[in-house]
């Protein structure tokens, strides 16, 4: 059964139609609106046309090249990270950057300029990505890289997919002597030490994250697990990939997560380690994908779906405004499985609109409760305003179209850019409303 068209959060849940390509296209439609999509793991709109029409790449999955000896790789755009990672892994190569999901396609990754948990000493995705082929609805086609049509390029990475088609990318790999993680789990316990462990951590880890129980209040807010880690030696044997297990068949009626399962996971998440610090060298797969271990895991917040909230804050005002987002969501009787706190570095996106920035980036996960969730999220979205932050468009739904240009004062210089067939609803809900 083909998978319908609708973004990772399944809100808004909207009809649209969709076209599967599995040829790199020699023309685009010229006489209708369309987006392109790749594996629609975006969680918002910005991956939907609403009443409009969808190409997805996501059977576009062909190699074209790929060097061994300098881990330069060329593939379609609906290649997978996953895939990439099955065929130079093995091969001492690996992903420069990489999101919570291996199942995003190479051309959402570009489009989204997604970031990981690298950020501090890697920067984007976009980064590293040397060249990559814009096919355009008036039959142009351009080779785009930072010193060819470097302008096109800027804007395509993290352009939300609407400069054009992206048929193919060009990536540099990462060379590593082992894909095994050396990591340790630090049980912190508030938000005063997460910063702690965040700048003692930056020199010397290349991988940092933390866990947040959102559910803790007082002198315990902010309080975590902090993950920290770096490449294996070479000579360290590699642990097993650990087997896929587990997978959500079916939509339950109802969302099952609420205020008792929240309680419930939080608790004993956060208690699931008894020693202050724990180590271990572990396989990339958990590491990197703990939640791809469970397909569809989507569907566990039912047919009202749910919505992702990520925001950046400047250094200067992160522990006072992560401090309030915090207390509003505890105040608003709001929690989250997931709600991930990272530091992100000085290293610049060559993107127009990317949202990775210097600054702390807050991302937690909420179930669609009707108006209740969206006055929460303005909510949140004032003290987003007023510490000088962003949310990240990858993963919205409810951004203000005033905030969007607060956000991304580049927006308008993209739309110089911006193909006239192609557009999202995200972009007509805060540039074209």
């Amino acid at each position: 059964m083909t998978k319908p068209y609708i973004s990772w959060g399944r809100y808004p849940y909207r009809e649209q139609k969709g076209v599967d390509l599995h040829w790199r296209p020699t023309s685009l439609p010229s006489d209708e609106v369309f987006l392109p999509q790749g594996n629609a793991r975006s969680y918002g709109d910005s991956c939907m046309l609403e009443g409009g029409n969808v190409l997805s790449t996501r059977f576009m999955r062909r190699f074209i090249g790929f060097d061994p000896d300098t881990g330069l790789i060329q593939c379609e755009a609906g290649v997978t990270l996953a895939d990439i990672l099955n065929v130079a892994e093995p091969q001492g190569w690996f992903l420069p950057v990489t999101p919570g999901t291996k199942f995003a396609t190479v051309g959402g990754a570009l489009a989204n300029d997604v970031h990981g948990k690298n950020h501090h000493v890697a920067g984007t995705f976009g980064c590293h990505v040397t060249r990559f082929e814009l096919l355009r609805t008036d039959g142009s086609v351009r080779v785009c890289s930072p010193s060819e049509n470097s302008e096109w390029f800027n804007a395509t990475v993290g352009g939300l997919g609407i400069t054009g088609f992206i048929t193919w990318v060009e990536i540099q790999l990462k060379k590593v002597g082992n894909s095994a993680i050396n990591a340790e789990n630090i049980k912190y316990r508030n938000l005063s030490e997460f910063f702690e462990l965040s700048q003692a951590s930056e020199q010397d880890y290349e991988y940092t994250v933390a866990w947040v129980d959102c559910l803790a209040s007082g002198d315990k807010l902010g309080r975590g697990h902090f993950s920290r880690g770096n490449h294996a030696r070479p000579v360290q044997p590699r642990p097993s990939k650990p087997a896929m297990a587990l997978s959500m068949p079916i939509d339950p009626p109802v969302s099952l997560v609420n205020s008792a399962s929240l309680k419930a996971f939080n608790w004993l998440y956060y208690n699931r380690q008894i020693e202050p610090v724990r180590y271990q060298t572990t396989h990339y797969d958990p590491f990197f994908y703990p939640l791809d271990h469970i397909h569809d895991w989507n569907r566990m917040y039912g047919p009202k779906g749910f919505l992702q909230y990520q925001c950046v804050i400047p250094m200067e005002h992160s522990h006072l405004a992560i401090t309030e987002l915090l207390h509003r969501i505890g105040r608003a009787n709001y929690g989250s499985f997931l709600a991930v706190l990272k530091v992100f570095g000085e290293v610049a996106s060559p993107g127009l609109i990317s949202f990775p920035r210097p600054g702390t980036t807050l991302a937690l996960d909420f179930p669609y409760r009707g108006n209740k969730t969206m006055q929460l999220f303005d909510q949140l979205d004032e003290v987003v305003v007023q510490a000088g932050g962003a949310l990240y468009p990858a993963k919205d739904a409810n951004m203000k179209a005033e905030h969007f240009r607060l956000f991304y004062p580049g927006a308008n210089q993209l739309a110089k850019f911006k193909d006239p067939n192609i557009t999202s609803s995200f972009w007509k809900r805060v540039m074209e409303a």
